[in-house]
């Protein structure tokens, strides 16, 4: 796309700021995002130009901010939406769908359709070092795909992440700095460190781009529909970005006459441990008090989310609402899902299914409505959450013997658990 048809504007004043590095306007600190010209745009798309292309984010490039002649040899993204009859159900929904960017490429998170959009923009605007602060996922993206096209990384997290996201990163050679503090201190010690350096830090001074990124979540949910958009979304909140940019997606495509206009409600999830856009919604109110997180749902842990304020305008103006999810509730959910429809979901995806079981007992959303539940991250990623959940089996002699006497005893009743019974002998 040539840079004139996108630009960076201030999301309350309006300022336009061309194209750059920079996150913030100038002139009232409001967050800037990236604006199209739609009129250029509309007769170049048609939903029979997407379909011809590759089964990757790429096929919207006209709805994205690249850089012009921009081509990516990493297919990101276009990941399953699947109907889920067993999940729906078990929570009572008789037309439910699950998005699973549980098996996005190459990191197993929606993160990397972010950090592919950023970083296209990180090589325009000649940085040759790339950054970010996370609560996982986002550092597990950019340190793979960095390392992929060549930069170098710098990961900054908190201190206390899970195993598998922390060993995630590494694995790909970034230099990883661990913070003794939440997402939040994390993420204002980056924004000090792009003041000084100069590199890209995917969400600081390139967050308008990578956030656009976040939009083809949307623009895939509505071709799989068949170029419909759903009755209800639910969405994981954590800064807020992705249920926004989902709704642009599909104001974009009503826009461009890719499909015709409804109105989805949005609903949006967090863990009760750290809820601030949830409170906000469930008080009427459109101020966001931080939180202090305390949730295992480490992804969803950003207690002052940025894009709070347009969370809730957007979930509001839609007549949806937000629920949020106990930790108990969280690994239920994660269970759920895994024993219903076979995905794995990490803690967020818990968090989504829970609020959504929630949802539509509350008769928020009806159980026929088409409704897409976004699960944005993979279980292998949480795994320590899941400890103790599952007993040990106790293990028996490779014998048809010793096999039907641990069937007979399933079947009756009897544990077979290590620590609970003898292990299982047969006289032979």
């Amino acid at each position: 796309m040539s840079t004139s048809q996108y630009h960076l504007r201030c999301r309350e004043c309006g300022k336009i700021f061309g194209n750059q590095p920079r996150s913030l306007c100038e002139d009232c600190f409001s967050p800037l995002e990236v604006t199209y010209d739609y009129d250029s745009i509309r007769p170049l798309v048609s939903r029979e130009l997407f379909a011809s292309r590759a089964p990757n984010l790429w096929r919207y490039r006209e709805l994205l901010p690249l850089p012009e002649g921009f081509r990516s040899s990493l297919p990101t993204g276009y990941t399953p939406l699947l109907k889920a009859p067993q999940l729906g159900l078990k929570i009572g929904s008789s037309n439910l769908y699950v998005k699973n960017d549980a098996v996005c490429l190459p990191t197993l998170s929606f993160k990397d359709r972010v950090v592919a959009v950023a970083l296209a923009n990180a090589r325009e605007f000649g940085f040759d070092t790339v950054a970010c602060s996370s609560t996982g996922n986002l550092a597990n993206a950019v340190a793979a795909q960095a390392a992929r096209e060549g930069f170098k990384a710098w990961i900054f997290i908190p201190s206390d992440l899970e195993p598998a996201k922390v060993l995630g990163t590494q694995i790909f050679g970034a230099q990883l700095v661990r913070i003794n503090g939440n997402y939040d201190q994390v993420n204002r010690l980056c924004s000090q460190i792009a003041d000084e350096h100069r590199w890209g830090f995917v969400n600081v001074n390139l967050r308008p781009y990578y956030a656009e990124g976040s939009k083809t979540v949307g623009f895939e949910i509505a071709e799989q529909l068949g170029w419909r958009l759903p009755d209800n979304i639910v969405v994981p909140m954590a800064g807020g970005s992705l249920i926004t940019k989902i709704k642009k997606a599909f104001d974009e495509l009503t826009q461009l006459g890719l499909v015709e206009p409804k109105l989805v409600k949005f609903f949006g999830a967090q863990a009760t441990g750290c809820s601030p856009i949830s409170t906000a919604i469930k008080q009427y109110s459109n101020e966001i008090e931080p939180q202090r997180p305390a949730t295992i749902a480490r992804s969803l842990a950003i207690g002052n989310p940025a894009d709070g304020h347009y969370a809730v305008k957007a979930i509001t103006a839609s007549g949806g609402w937000s629920e949020d999810v106990s930790d108990a509730e969280v690994v239920n959910s994660i269970k759920l899902l895994a024993e219903s429809e076979g995905i794995f979901t990490e803690t967020a995806g818990g968090v989504t299914v829970g609020s959504a079981s929630k949802l539509i007992r509350q008769d928020r959303i009806l159980p026929e409505e088409t409704t897409v539940l976004c699960i944005t991250g993979n279980g292998l990623k949480t795994t320590d959450v899941l400890a103790g959940q599952y007993e040990v089996e106790v293990p028996i002699a490779p014998k048809l013997r010793e096999f039907e006497v641990l069937l007979e005893n399933k079947l009756s009743g009897v544990p077979t658990f290590a620590g609970e019974r003898p292990a299982l002998t047969v006289e032979v």
